[in-house]
C-alpha cells in the first residue's frame, strides 16, 4: 500500500498572499494518459487512454479496481447526484453505466448512428432517469434507463461491433473490407447486465456546429425554468453554450423526439471551443481555447467577465470552497477568487478588485492537464488533477477559515434567515467592481420568490447595461381573476457603500448581526428588511388562504444610483407586469424612535454638472496670467454665484410660481407632528422654529453646490477646465423638465453676458420627479388602520379620535410624559425616490409610503440597523394591507 503522505510544494508561478500553492500530497501513477476523473465519497475514478477505469481509495490511495471499460479511450466520467451510478463514455463509441462500489457494468448503451464518432461527454438526469451524451458528429442523444422498449439482446445485430459500417466496412466490387482491429484486452471488458439501444428519434442532430465537448446537469440556475427543474448545459467546438429543457417524449414534425428543447444560447460561434463548464448558482463558467474563461449570468444571458487564465486551452474547471479551479493543456493549474456567498463567503473587507483574478498558479503536470475533481475527505480539502503524463495528482489545500457566520437559532424565523442571506450580498450599485454581487443577489431573490410561490421573471434593458429588475407575481384566490385588485410593491436590492477602513462599523456590514433587539448590517433598513417583511407577509396570507388580491413585487437594483434604466425596463415589460391598482413602498423612517409614521410627500431632484472649458491648456498664473485671459474657474464661480440670491433664494425666473400653497389640512398635520416632537424637544427650540425647519426641508425647494473640480495639479495654475456638481430639490407643483430647461437657459444667458471666449457645457446627470400622495384615499386609510392595529399594544387605552387624514389632533402624551401612539403621523420628506412618481403615472395608480424604521436606523451611515420589533410589526402591517386592499 502506498504511503498516504508524500507531501511536496511545487514551485509557484504566481502567489498572491495570503494564498499559497497547494501541496502535492500524493501521486497516483499509471501507464496510460488520464483523460477523465470523477470523485465519490471515498474513491477516485480515473478514465485512461487505454480504455481502463482505475479506482483508488481516498485516504489510503490504494488501488481497489482496474477495469477494462472500453475498447478505446475513456473520454468522460461522471457520477449521478446520489453517487450510486458511474457513467463512462469513450471513443468506442459506447456509454457504460457502472456500480461505483463493485465496478459491475450495469448498462451498455449505444447509438445506431454510423457516423457517431467519439462520445466526448455524458450526463445523467436523476429526475428523468435519462442518460444524455454528446458526440463528435455534433449530436446529443439520450436514453431512459428504465424504458423497457430500449432493452435489446447482447448479440443485437445493431451493436457497433456487429453492424456493417457504411464507411469503414465499405468495399469496392470484388474487393474486401479492412479487418476490424482486435486486442486481447477487449475480452476483459465485463459483460453488462442490460444493453440499451438508443431510439433513432432520441437524437438532437446539430446540437452544436462542432463537437459536443462538455455537458453538465444542474437545477435552480436560471429564471427560465422552475427552481427544482433540471436542465442540461452543453458546450461545443463552435464556441457556443446551450441550455436545454429536458423531458419531452413527443415526436416533432421532423420525426425526432423533443426530449431536449433549446432555451438559451450563449456566446458567439467563433470556433473558440468550449472545453469545460462549471456552474455556481446562476453563474456559469466556460473554459475555452487559448486560456480564456468566460463568466455568464444564466438569468440575464449576459457575459459578465472574460478571464485570461492560462496560455493553453482550459481543459477542466471546478468550483470548490468558494473558488474557481482551472487547469490547461500547458500543465498549469490556477485558483481564482469569485463572488461567492454562504458557507464560503470571505470577509467583506477583501479587495473586490481581486475577484476573478488568479490567486495562485503552479505547474501541476509535465504534460496536458485534461481532467480534475474536487472533494472534502476527513475534513481535508482536496483538488485532484489528471494529465497525459500518466499521473493523477492529489493536492492538499490549506483550509482557509471562511468568514465566521453569526450564530443563529436552529428554529430562527425564516424571514430573519432570508434577511441574513440577503444582507450578505454586497450590492453596491454605484461601484462597477460589485456588478457580479448585484447579479447574484437578483438570482437569490428570484430563487426565494419562486420557492415561496411566485411566478418570477428577470427584467433587463435592451442594452443589458443595468442590473436586472426582479418581477415576482403572487396570485390571489379570488375568482374570476378579473375581480382581483393588483398591488405593486416596489423596492430595491442595491445599497450604498459600507466603508470599513475607518473602523466605525462594529461588525462586518455584510453579515447580519443581532444585538440588544436590533439587526445590524448594510441595507437591513434601506431596503432589504422591508422587502423581506412584505414578502413574508404575502406568504403568511397564502398559508392562511387569505390572499384575495394579486401582489406584484418589482425590485430594482440601481435605486441608490438614480434608478438608471428602471423606467426603460418597466416600459419595455409593462405588458408582463400588467395593470396595477395600488402602489406600495417602504423606503424611509419615522421622525423619531417612538412614533409610527406614514409618508405622503417627497421632494424631487435634478443633478447637473456645469463645466467651463478653455481652448488653452493649463497655464502658469505668473507667466501667463492677465486680465486678457478668461479663466474657466472664475467664469464658473461667477455663474454659480448668480444661481442664488439673498436668503438663499433661487434666482431662476418663475422658479417658485407653481409651488402648491399650504392647505389647512396640511398645516393641521404639522401641528400633529409638533405635538409629538415638542415633548422630546430637549434643546428648547420653539414650536414655530421647528415647524419652519420641517417645512423648509419638506415643502420648499433648494439648490445646492456640491463640489468643484479643476484640471491640473495643485499650485499657481490657471486651470483649463473647471466643473461643478449642483443639485436642485423640487417640490410638488414643480415639473422637473421645466426646471431643467429653465436652469439651462439661465446659465447660458448669464454666461453670454460674461463675453468670455471659454466654452460652457451643462450635463443633466439624473432626475426624479417630486411626489405628493393623498392621505385621504383608500390605500392610506388602510395603512393607517393597519398601523393602529399593529402598534395598539403600545398605545394608550383611550379611544382613537380624529379623521383618517390626521386633521383633528391625533397624538397625545401619557402621564409619564412619553409619546404614545394613537394614530400615525403623516409626514413628508426632503429626500427623493425616483421611481415612485414614475410608477404612479405609468400605471395610473395611487402610491403610498410606509416608513418601517426608526430615525436612529443610520441608513447610509455606519452601523445601519433595524429594530427587530419594527421588522415584525412591518410584516404584520403588510399582511393587513395586502388582505384588505
Amino acid at each position: 500500500m502506498p504511503s498516504p503522505v508524500a507531501t511536496a510544494a511545487p514551485s509557484p508561478i504566481l502567489e498572491i498572499p495570503p494564498h499559497t500553492t497547494p501541496q502535492l500530497h500524493h501521486n497516483l501513477k499509471h501507464d496510460s494518459s488520464v483523460l477523465a476523473l470523477a470523485v465519490g465519497n471515498d474513491s477516485i475514478y480515473a478514465g485512461t487512454h487505454d480504455g481502463e477505469i482505475v479506482v483508488w481509495r481516498l485516504g489510503t490511495f490504494e488501488k481497489v479496481h482496474q477495469v477494462q471499460a472500453h475498447k478505446r479511450s475513456v473520454m468522460c466520467l461522471s457520477l449521478s447526484e446520489d453517487g450510486s451510478l458511474l457513467f463512462s463514455s469513450a471513443s468506442d463509441p459506447i456509454v457504460n453505466v457502472w456500480c461505483p462500489r463493485t465496478m459491475n457494468r450495469l448498462y451498455e448503451i449505444y447509438s445506431t448512428n454510423d457516423s457517431f464518432g467519439d462520445i466526448f461527454s455524458v450526463s445523467y438526469s436523476s429526475q428523468h432517469e435519462t442518460v444524455y451524451y454528446g458526440a463528435q458528429n455534433t449530436s446529443i442523444q439520450w436514453v431512459n434507463l428504465k424504458d423497457p422498449s430500449r432493452r435489446v439482446a447482447h448479440d443485437s445485430p445493431n451493436h457497433p461491433d456487429r453492424r456493417n459500417h457504411r464507411f469503414f466496412d465499405s468495399r469496392a466490387v470484388g474487393g474486401t473490407s479492412t479487418p476490424r482491429p482486435t486486442d486481447e484486452r477487449y475480452d476483459l471488458i465485463p459483460r453488462s447486465h442490460t444493453v440499451l439501444e438508443t431510439d433513432k428519434r432520441a437524437n438532437k442532430m446539430f446540437a452544436h456546429f462542432g463537437y459536443v465537448y462538455c455537458m453538465l446537469i444542474t437545477k435552480g440556475t436560471t429564471a427560465y425554468t422552475e427552481p427544482e427543474e433540471e436542465v442540461l448545459i452543453s458546450g461545443g467546438g463552435d464556441g457556443s453554450i446551450k441550455v436545454w429543457k429536458l423531458g419531452g417524449r413527443e415526436i416533432g414534425p421532423d420525426g425526432y423526439e423533443n426530449g431536449i428543447e433549446e432555451i438559451m444560447v450563449l456566446g458567439d460561434q467563433d470556433a473558440m471551443s468550449i472545453w469545460s463548464l462549471a456552474v455556481d448558482g446562476s453563474f456559469l463558467y466556460s473554459g475555452k481555447s487559448r486560456g480564456v474563461i468566460e463568466l455568464w449570468d444564466l438569468d440575464t444571458k449576459q457575459k459578465l467577465r472574460v478571464i485570461k487564465a492560462h496560455k493553453g486551452d482550459v481543459m477542466t474547471l471546478r468550483m470548490g470552497w468558494g473558488y474557481l479551479w482551472s487547469a490547461s493543456r500547458t500543465g498549469t493549474a490556477c485558483k481564482h477568487d469569485t463572488v461567492h456567498y454562504g458557507e464560503y463567503q470571505r470577509d467583506s473587507s477583501q479587495n473586490v478588485n481581486q475577484k476573478y483574478q488568479c490567486l495562485t498558479q503552479w505547474k501541476a503536470h509535465d504534460g496536458k492537464v485534461l481532467s480534475s475533481a474536487v472533494t472534502t475527505h476527513d475534513g481535508n480539502q482536496i483538488y485532484i488533477t489528471g494529465a497525459n503524463d500518466n499521473n493523477v495528482a492529489i493536492w492538499m489545500l490549506k483550509n482557509e477559515a471562511s468568514a465566521e457566520q453569526p450564530p443563529h437559532e436552529e428554529h430562527e424565523d425564516m424571514m430573519i434567515t432570508s434577511l441574513r442571506e440577503f444582507v450578505s450580498f454586497k450590492t453596491v450599485s454605484s461601484r462597477p467592481e460589485y456588478v457580479e454581487d448585484c447579479r447574484r443577489c437578483a438570482s437569490f431573490l428570484r430563487t426565494l420568490f419562486r420557492k415561496l410561490g411566485a411566478n418570477v421573471e428577470m427584467l433587463s434593458s435592451e442594452d443589458n447595461l443595468h442590473h436586472p429588475v426582479v418581477l415576482a407575481k403572487f396570485s390571489g384566490k379570488l375568482e374570476p381573476a378579473e375581480k382581483r385588485k393588483r398591488i405593486l410593491f416596489y423596492g430595491h436590492y442595491d445599497v450604498v457603500p459600507a466603508e470599513t477602513k475607518n473602523g466605525k462599523w462594529n461588525n462586518d456590514p455584510f453579515q447580519l448581526t443581532g444585538t440588544n433587539g436590533y439587526l445590524y448590517g448594510r441595507g437591513v433598513s434601506d431596503n432589504k428588511g422591508p422587502i423581506m417583511a412584505a414578502l413574508y407577509a404575502v406568504t403568511d396570507l397564502m398559508q392562511a388562504k387569505s390572499l384575495d388580491s394579486d401582489v406584484v413585487f418589482l425590485i430594482e437594483g440601481q435605486e441608490e444610483s438614480g434608478s438608471r434604466g428602471f423606467e426603460e425596463i418597466v416600459r419595455k415589460h409593462k405588458g408582463c407586469i400588467g395593470n396595477i391598482d395600488y402602489i406600495l413602498l417602504a423606503n424611509s423612517y419615522w421622525l423619531n424612535d417612538d412614533t409610527p409614521c406614514l409618508t405622503y410627500g417627497l421632494r424631487g431632484v435634478m443633478h447637473a454638472t456645469v463645466c467651463v472649458e478653455s481652448k488653452n491648456s493649463d497655464l502658469h498664473s505668473g507667466v501667463d496670467g492677465s486680465y486678457i485671459i478668461n479663466e474657466p474657474l472664475s467664469d464658473l464661480m461667477t455663474l454659480l454665484s448668480k444661481l442664488k440670491g439673498p436668503r438663499n433664494r433661487i434666482m431662476l425666473p418663475g422658479f417658485y410660481d407653481s409651488i402648491l400653497p399650504l392647505t389647512p389640512e396640511e398645516e393641521a398635520r404639522y401641528d400633529d407632528i409638533l405635538s409629538v416632537l415638542m415633548e422630546q424637544n430637549r434643546e428648547g427650540v420653539s414650536a414655530e422654529t421647528l415647524k419652519a425647519n420641517l417645512m423648509a426641508r419638506w415643502r420648499e425647494p433648494n439648490l445646492t453646490h456640491h463640489k468643484v473640480k479643476v484640471s491640473g495639479p495643485d499650485g499657481s495654475l490657471i486651470s483649463s477646465h473647471a466643473n461643478a456638481k449642483i443639485s436642485v430639490r423640487l417640490v410638488p407643483g414643480q415639473e422637473v423638465e421645466e426646471v431643467t430647461s429653465s436652469l439651462t437657459s439661465f446659465l447660458e444667458k448669464e454666461f453670454n453676458n460674461l463675453e468670455s471666449d471659454n466654452k460652457l457645457s451643462i450635463q443633466i446627470d439624473n432626475q426624479a420627479e417630486p411626489w405628493l400622495g393623498d392621505p385621504s384615499n383608500y390605500i392610506f386609510r388602510t395603512l393607517e388602520e393597519a398601523l393602529v392595529q399593529a402598534w395598539a399594544p403600545l398605545s394608550s387605552d383611550q379611544a382613537i379620535n380624529g379623521s383618517s387624514n390626521g386633521v383633528n389632533g391625533t397624538n397625545g402624551a401619557d402621564t409619564n410624559g412619553g409619546s404614545k401612539v394613537r394614530k400615525p403621523l403623516y409626514i413628508r420628506e426632503g429626500g427623493s425616490i425616483p421611481a415612485i412618481r414614475f410608477l404612479e403615472k405609468e400605471f395610473n395608480a395611487p402610491a403610498a409610503h410606509l416608513p418601517c424604521g426608526q430615525s436612529s436606523d443610520s441608513a447610509h451611515l455606519d452601523n445601519e440597523r433595524l429594530r427587530v420589533l419594527n421588522l415584525l410589526k412591518s410584516r404584520e402591517i403588510f399582511s393587513y394591507v395586502f388582505k384588505k386592499l
